[in-house]
């Protein structure tokens, strides 16, 4: 009897139920892959080693509370519990908790901010502003009840007690901290007249400074107007705060030291500064005096002084004279060069000229014309005198003749190729004959 076969739904449901009891809490590490943030704010990603791969997915809840953000390449550590979805018989991790391997998730979440911003170029040198040389009025965002405020306060009272100085408490740590923060700076902003802005906690944990490190507080420090000293933990302590703010105070105590200076040493300042102004104006009515006792001098007899102005009018004079005889003399010189260049281009002178040159080449082509006839008469003599004892008439004439067929008029040079009876012409220097050939003789 065949046994009673169970339902694809049915087995699905034991599986899921099998794993979701066996498998109701774990944790495993791995590398994420294929991360995907849903626009419901879930991430779906799938964790891997060398031998094998799983699904997960991380609903927005826990998401939210995660401190940094997840990324392909990095390895995790999950806690989660096994969930199968029985229409597409699969099973996954349901993660409610993740964080890096080998290095904390508020770590990993400072990192990936502060490179975030620094590509931004927010943490930019260019960018931060001067702190006043003697601040008026100071803003301090902090808590009302730590004791960095209080060591602020302090600090200021005994450097320059008459600061004007405004707190606008805010908390700085928990969930609420980084709004209340934000806050805090856009009221600075719409307050004229502050001169600088100390943004300041005592020392703590990274969870306890992690407000300092929030992207909206570091990109309200850099849309503050007044520039900010950011005084947040101890000397070795470091938050986005420090890089995006205009300075870095090591604590708080030293924030107040850097904004406002010791009223002593703005005094001794100040008397320093009126005794450097006191010896330069007695050193310029001194000066002043010296030039006005020379003047005077000068002023005693108003007599020399004019003759002098006589004998420099006089000078003046003899040279004035003297440049316009040599101006007069160049300017002469310089029409008569112009009068020779005005007749040199005339063009009476230039047809003149022309004519000159044109008779002078005449002759001279009269001259090369002859020399070259003559010497084209002598080659023509040479050649007819090499013509002529080269003619065949004159060897006709020393007695030889020219024998031809006839009518063909075939210059006979072999006897051999002559037959009895063939008509030949003969041709001597004076006259011709026609023959026939009796015999041949051959040599």
């Amino acid at each position: 009897m065949t046994a009673l076969a169970l339902t694809v739904s049915e087995l699905t449901s034991r599986i899921k139920t099998l794993l979701e009891e066996k498998f109701f809490f774990f944790w495993v590490e791995g590398e994420v892959s294929n991360l995907t943030l849903h626009s419901t704010g879930h991430y779906f990603f799938t964790l891997k080693d060398e031998k094998a791969q799983i699904k997960a997915v991380m609903f927005r809840y826990q998401a939210q509370s995660l401190p940094f953000n997840p990324e392909n390449g990095i390895k995790v550590v999950v806690r989660g519990r096994i969930g199968v979805y029985e229409p597409r018989g699969e099973y996954q991790i349901l993660a409610d908790f993740m964080e890096p391997k080998g290095k904390g998730g508020l770590q990993l979440a400072f990192e990936q901010t502060k490179r975030k911003l620094e590509e931004e170029g927010i943490f930019d040198p260019s960018r931060k502003k001067p702190l006043p040389f003697l601040a008026q009025k100071i803003a301090i965002i902090t808590s009302p009840t730590g004791a960095a405020v209080r060591d602020i306060l302090r600090l200021i009272e005994q450097r320059f007690a008459n600061i004007e100085i405004m707190i606008l408490p805010v908390r700085v740590q928990g969930p609420d901290a980084p709004g209340e923060i934000i806050a805090a700076f856009e009221l600075v902003n719409s307050i004229p007249g502050i001169d600088v802005v100390i943004l300041g906690r005592g020392g703590g944990s990274m969870e306890d400074l992690w407000a300092f490190n929030d992207e909206g507080v570091a990109r309200a420090i850099a849309n503050c107007q007044a520039p900010v000293v950011s005084a947040v933990g101890h000397e070795i302590d470091f938050t986005i705060s420090d890089f995006v703010a205009d300075a870095r105070a090591p604590t708080p105590s030293a924030a107040a030291e850097m904004v406002v200076g010791k009223k002593e040493s703005l005094l001794v300042f100040l008397e320093d500064m009126n005794s450097r102004l006191t010896q330069g104006l007695r050193h310029l009515l001194g000066a002043w005096r010296n030039k006005l006792e020379i003047t005077q001098r000068g002023l005693r007899d108003p007599r020399k002084k004019i003759a002098d102005l006589n004998l420099r009018s006089d000078d003046l004079s003899q040279r004035l004279k003297s440049l316009c005889s040599q101006n007069l003399q160049k300017a002469r010189e310089r029409c008569h060069h112009q009068n020779k260049m005005l007749l040199f281009l005339s063009p009476v002178e230039k047809v003149k000229r022309g004519r000159d040159e044109v008779n002078r080449k005449t002759e001279n082509l009269k001259t090369r014309t002859r020399w070259k006839m003559d010497r084209l008469l002598n080659v023509l003599e040479k050649s007819i005198a090499q013509l002529d004892a080269a003619s065949p008439l004159n060897i006709l004439k020393r007695g030889y003749s020219i024998a031809r067929t006839w009518p063909d008029n075939k210059v006979v040079r072999d006897a051999s190729t002559l037959v009895p009876q063939q008509e030949l012409e003969v041709k001597f220097y004076k006259g011709e004959v026609f023959c026939r050939v009796k015999r041949i003789k051959e040599s």
